[in-house]
């Protein structure tokens, strides 16, 4: 699948220090220790709708990752999926008689535009679920070969799940307790009272073929995968049995990252699969969660056709720290717009207060669990002041591209 252009990013003088990010499965803060290829997998989209802001700040949580990595000097392994062919995509289609086909590749293309807007550099590798096809088949085929899953004992849909007390991990990840577990799986797409299943917990793996629905051929029959099992074969296949961070909003914590690692480490044996389990907060409008199924969203494509500078967008979302659950407001924006002119009106002085001790600044904080507010507060201060440093200027700009991603 196509990615979008790719970002040109300053190279600045030395390093920072070690990037430490929380971890879900600890409940900690703890230093990621990435090898000279960083392996950093970040759950991507379900077309079904405009990339809204509680998107845009998952991805732009990564962004700094991927930006911090590269600044330590890691070449970074960046993967992301499309999940091109699931429920919620075919229930849109249906709802505005439209084709799903059509509609994720349209949506797909506008969130492209979106990141491309919001300086976000693309992955290494963009990969939807349609064209990953075989290769998912082919896991949940192994899976069942290895006795870590299971069809039904259903003459009709025989569909095959995965066996989640296979690996004796299962739950690690989130931390939840089984009740809460099997109520998040009722409300995010999953079927806990499936007749026939081991456990309410059991993912779906391959959905056999429905009349009126999408399939593909495959030696399980024709069918289409479950969603957690699309996005452990395409990190599985790219990145390798172990990953420095699994990374996506905080509503992806259970069940899909949890059942996603354990359907690779159930094949492969090797455990953890992630390093870090990293998730980001959700933004919120009037109170509540900005999603879809409430119908509050907030498009980034709007704001754009607004005339909204997307670097003031992006500045609004890094005001929060990015595992907070945060609101959006007008103010917000507009303190945004008003910070990047202020920002815009230092770097164009002659001179200025000490660029170096601004750029350790940002990187100290960035290292800190990605301190978004203490970064963007030292900029704040940087551009208020007044020095002799005549190299102040230009290197604060490129500083403030290279690890906040902001264009000045």
């Amino acid at each position: 699948m196509q990615t979008w252009d790719p970002v040109d990013i300053p190279r600045l003088p030395g390093s920072g220090p070690p990037l430490r990010l929380h971890d879900t499965s600890t409940g900690e803060v703890a230093t990621t220790a990435p090898g000279p290829e960083a392996l950093l997998y970040v759950c991507g989209i379900t077309p079904y709708d405009a990339t809204h802001l509680g998107h845009a700040a998952t991805y732009l949580a990564f962004d700094l990752v991927n930006r911090y990595w590269r600044d330590r000097g890691h070449d970074v392994n960046y993967v992301q999926n499309v999940t091109d062919i699931d429920d919620p995509l075919l229930e849109r289609a249906a709802r505005d008689q439209d084709d799903w086909v059509v509609l994720g590749m349209r949506e797909t293309a506008l969130f492209r535009e979106d990141m491309e807007a919001l300086r976000v550099v693309p992955p290494r590798h963009y990969v939807g679920a349609v064209e990953a096809m075989g290769e998912i088949a082919e896991l949940v085929g192994k899976l069942l070969a290895a006795g870590a899953a299971y069809r039904v004992d259903d003459a009709q849909f025989p569909d095959v799940y995965f066996d989640s007390a296979v690996t004796g991990h299962f739950g690690y990840e989130s931390r939840y307790d089984e009740q809460t577990m099997i109520q998040l799986s009722r409300e995010r797409g999953g079927d806990p009272d499936r007749p026939g299943k081991r456990h309410p917990t059991d993912a779906l793996l391959w959905r056999t073929a429905r009349e009126g629905e999408p399939s593909w051929e495959s030696d399980l029959g024709p069918g289409r995968p479950g969603w957690h099992v699309e996005c452990a074969a395409i990190a599985l296949n790219r990145l390798g049995p172990q990953i420095d961070v699994n990374g996506g909003g905080s509503d992806l914590i259970f069940p899909h990252h949890e059942c996603g690692a354990a359907h690779v480490e159930a094949h492969t044996g090797v455990h953890p699969f992630a390093e870090h389990y990293v998730h980001a907060g959700m933004i919120g409008l009037d109170g509540e969660k900005m999603s879809k199924s409430r119908g509050n969203l907030v498009f980034v494509s709007k704001l754009r056709s607004r005339g909204v500078d997307p670097n003031a967008i992006r500045l609004a979302l890094l005001a929060g720290h990015y595992r907070s659950d945060r609101p959006w407001t007008d103010d917000l924006l507009t303190a945004a717009q008003e910070r990047l002119g202020r920002w815009r009106a230092g770097v164009a002085r002659d001179r200025g207060p000490d660029g170096a001790a601004l750029v350790a600044a940002l990187r100290n904080r960035l290292a800190d669990d990605l301190d978004t507010p203490g970064a963007l507060a030292a900029v704040d201060t940087w551009a208020a002041g007044e020095g002799d440093d005549a190299t102040a200027p230009g290197l604060v700009r490129a500083a403030v591209d290279a690890l906040l991603g902001v264009a000045l």
